[in-house]
């Protein structure tokens, strides 16, 4: 079988048609998830208004997170550029032109710095990831600058990204002194402010909030893609109407976290990471120990109203169905809701949250006076708590009380669920044993006292009688056949010179993530796959050339693949031909998520397949799972959300998306626990079963059985000792016996590298079919390891099978 392969992109620059139809969905996406935190009537803005705007963000407004999460798009629209564009009168432009000759000479420094250190380093992406970018601070403020305003834009930019946390200083998680000192200005000059935050992640404002008289506005605008300057005028204009909601808490101070003082560099402790707040994170901890938040889980205002009013529910022997009515109450603005639907669950003397999301929908655009009224499904495992002494998720005997309302504080108890008898929904495997024992979080009184009370209420009760869940089968494994020495190179992908941490292993399309094996490509006919980062959007090589004599890519360095070439600008070569390869830059995943909207995801998700086929890829490597388990972890941007339900629902409706015609694939990552940047490849997660099944894998498990993604990623940590590449617990047990999942499972780029990394053979021993992006080192211990009869002759089938049966899948779906 010959297998042929073209050049990828175009030839012509301009943009395509594409391009433009993606740039829409992207600015729609942008709007959809900034939420609007405060709002005292000052939003929005009439277009006439003077606006003097200010702030690291404003004329360059961060678009996404550093690292594999970036894209190399074609240009980004800053909120100076989408005001402009708007035709808003700005009073500060003397403002923002001095801050672009501050920003630009820092960029070059910046530049120089990291092509020093890349020098001193074997891989120039740790130089890169040890220097991020941070923005400078512009001049004073003074009040020429403002004069004649109506009203002051401030953006508070953050820039967080791939193997580096956030920290907890000024600059950082904390505003700046010159932020401060240009919001007390503004402040004193009973100038009303709206402030935007440009970040991957919360950033602590309570101070800000106490101490400002004329704070008239906050929006958590997220990281928006290349198209969010637009978003944001069009949400300020009220040419779109906000309707974000949170995903992951607000506190009032950093200290309120669980896992503030031990989290990652914290403790000074980067090695073992303990997870002793076990079930309670996010708004469970929150929720259950009656800490108040600054802003809740699930909180987003609209610049209308609406009433949220329980209509009645039914249950069968699969699923709790709650009918709700929702209507604009407001005068003036059109807008959508999201009804959230939690549960308090029995408080039978152990651990357990006062309450947990078990669904959620999002209403259609409802004018004012209009009204819909939306169902909500809740399956009997979102109720369900899973027993390590049963080995079992159990749905308890006792009263549950629902709630609904629009945010994780603002929900109303509604109705109560009888369970007569404890019920087994799944029998489970034992996995990931501690092994040095720790003291988790015991149960909260408060949460049990808040229990109690709700289910004293008098209110509709229903008896809920689930029949246990239908076992999912375990994979089929097809192993492969011939001599299995032929077969080892299918465990690991093409091995290529100057593979890097951030993905420059792929040689067909540049820029692209790596390529697994092509070894049985003439003689069987199986194709390699060709793999992509993501979530925001593919991240290629935004131009190439190609020799006009040899017929072959011209190589760059990892260097070249970031920033758009900033740091390592390509050089021109007379005697070859230039391709261009535009991908989107869409909103991160925080801030998709933040949209709430599973219609939104899919379009999202089928745009992403339209710009793979166009690119010749085949494997997505996004979405990301994990967790937010705390507001520090350098990579939160790439995730949706600290709750594991909305995280694996959106997820879902993005994998049904990019594979929707099943040519395509999404690798959903990183599996498990993945929750802080710094040390990530040798950090030791300590956790529970009970936490690591309802917290960390349970997103992942709804993705599996909900949309059947083609491929998982594990993580580079260890959890519970056991690097996640080799753990056959987290490979084969939950996802391929448990969960049914029955496609390719791949590792994190050189986990295999370092020297306390993962062990090669014992990824294939473990079902991590292919170690990515590959190196010899990986081919000498597996072949030494099957040699010596450690690695079984069944074990390297099954890996290489499953790799032949996915590429035989896609390729048939073309």
């Amino acid at each position: 079988m010959v297998i042929t392969h073209n050049f990828s992109g175009s030839r012509d620059a301009a943009p395509a048609a594409r391009e433009i139809c993606h740039a829409a969905l992207a600015r729609k996406a942008a709007a959809a998830g900034i939420v609007l935190l405060k709002n005292n009537g000052i939003l929005p803005l009439a277009a006439t208004a003077p606006i003097a705007l200010f702030g690291n963000g404003a004329g360059h407004t961060v678009k996404g997170g550093i690292g594999s999460g970036d894209v190399n798009n074609r240009e980004n629209i800053s909120i100076y550029e989408g005001l402009k564009a708007a035709e808003v009168p700005l009073t500060s432009e003397s403002w923002i032109e001095d801050y672009e000759k501050r920003y630009m000479t820092a960029r070059f420094q910046w530049r120089d710095k990291i092509l020093e250190d890349a020098k001193k380093v074997e891989n120039p992406f740790d130089a890169y990831a040890d220097n991020p970018f941070v923005l400078p601070q512009g001049r004073d403020i003074e009040p020429e600058d403002w004069r004649g305003a109506a009203a002051a834009v401030y953006v508070i930019s953050r820039i967080s990204g791939e193997g580096k946390d956030r920290t907890a200083q000024e600059g950082d998680y904390r505003l700046s002194e010159q932020e401060r000192e240009d919001l007390r200005r503004l402040d004193a000059a009973e100038l009303p402010v709206i402030l935007l935050i440009n970040a991957g992640g919360p950033v602590e404002l309570t101070d800000l909030m106490e101490q400002m008289h004329h704070l008239a506005a906050i929006l958590q605008i997220s990281q928006l893609g290349q198209q969010g300057g637009a978003a944001v005028a069009d949400v300020l204009l009220g040419k779109a109407v906000p309707e974000g909601k949170l995903t992951a808490t607000w506190a009032r101070r950093y200290a309120d976290y669980p896992s503030a003082d031990t989290f990652g560099a914290c403790n000074g402790d980067l090695e073992k990471e303990i997870y002793t707040e076990g079930i309670y994170v996010g708004y469970r901890y929150f929720d259950s120990f009656d800490i108040q938040p600054l802003f809740p889980f699930g909180y987003g205002l609209s610049y209308t109203e609406f009433s949220v009013e329980f209509e009645g529910v039914e249950a069968d022997a699969h699923a709790v169905r709650v009918a709700v009515k929702v209507s604009n109450t407001g005068k003036l603005y059109a807008g959508r809701e999201v009804v959230q639907v939690y549960a308090a669950c029995p408080q039978n003397g152990g651990a357990k949250e006062y309450r947990r999301l078990v669904g959620f929908a999002k209403t259609q655009q409802l004018g004012p006076g209009e009204t819909q009224c939306v169902t909500i499904a809740v399956d009997a495992k979102q109720l369900a708590s899973f027993s390590q002494e049963k080995q079992a998720w159990l749905l308890e005997q006792g009263v549950y009380t629902l709630f609904v309302g629009n945010s994780s504080v603002n929900c109303k108890p509604c109705a109560h669920l009888k369970v007569e008898t404890e019920k087994v929904l799944e029998r489970t495997h034992p996995i990931c044993p501690v092994q040095h024992p720790f003291e988790e979080l015991k149960c909260a009184a408060p949460a049990m006292e808040k229990a109690a009370l709700a289910t004293q209420m008098k209110l509709p009760c229903v008896r809920f009688n689930p029949e246990p869940e239908e076992k999912a089968q375990a994979a089929i494994v097809p192993l492969a056949d011939g001599p299995v020495e032929e077969l080892i190179p299918l465990l690991y992908g093409n091995i290529t010179k100057g593979a890097s941490t951030l993905g420059s292993a792929g040689i067909r399309v540049p820029g692209s993530a790596g390529e697994t094996s092509e070894a049985l490509e003439t003689s069987r006919g199986v194709r390699s796959l060709i793999m992509a980062d993501g979530p925001a959007g593919l991240r290629l090589r935004q131009s190439y050339q190609v020799d006009r004599d040899t017929g072959e890519v011209i190589p760059t360095g990892v260097l070249g693949s970031l920033d758009n070439g900033f740091l390592d600008e390509p050089k021109h070569h007379d005697n070859a031909d230039t391709y261009y390869q535009f991908c989107t830059a869409f909103p991160v995943g925080t801030a998709l998520a933040q949209s709430w909207d599973l219609e939104l995801m899919d379009e999202f998700g089928r745009a992403i397949a339209a710009e793979m086929e166009e690119f010749h890829i085949d494997l997505w490597l996004a979405p990301g799972l994990n967790i937010h388990r705390n507001p520090l972890c350098g990579r939160n941007f790439e995730y949706y959300a600290e709750d594991p339900l909305l995280s694996g629902m959106i997820a879902a409706a993005v994998t049904r998306g990019v594979q929707h015609d099943g040519s395509r694939g999404v690798t959903i990552k990183h599996f498990a626990c993945n929750n802080q940047e710094d040390h990530r490849m040798g950090v030791d997660v300590r956790v529970s079963e009970r936490a690591l099944r309802e917290i960390y894998l349970r997103g992942f498990e709804i993705v599996v059985k909900a949309a059947a993604p083609a491929a998982i990623m594990t993580s580079y940590n260890r959890i519970n000792g056991v690097q996640a590449a080799n753990s056959r617990d987290l490979c084969t047990v939950v996802a391929r016996k448990e969960w049914g999942f029955d496609g390719l499972i791949m590792s994190d780029w050189n986990t295999t590298v370092p020297a306390d990394g993962s062990i090669p053979w014992q990824c294939a021993a473990a079902g991590n079919d292919v170690i990515m992006p590959g190196n010899p080192q990986d081919d000498a211990d597996i072949r030494k390891a099957l040699r010596e009869g450690v690695l079984k002759e069944e074990e390297v089938r099954a890996c290489a099978g499953r790799l032949i049966e996915l590429s035989q899948r896609l390729s048939q779906g073309r």
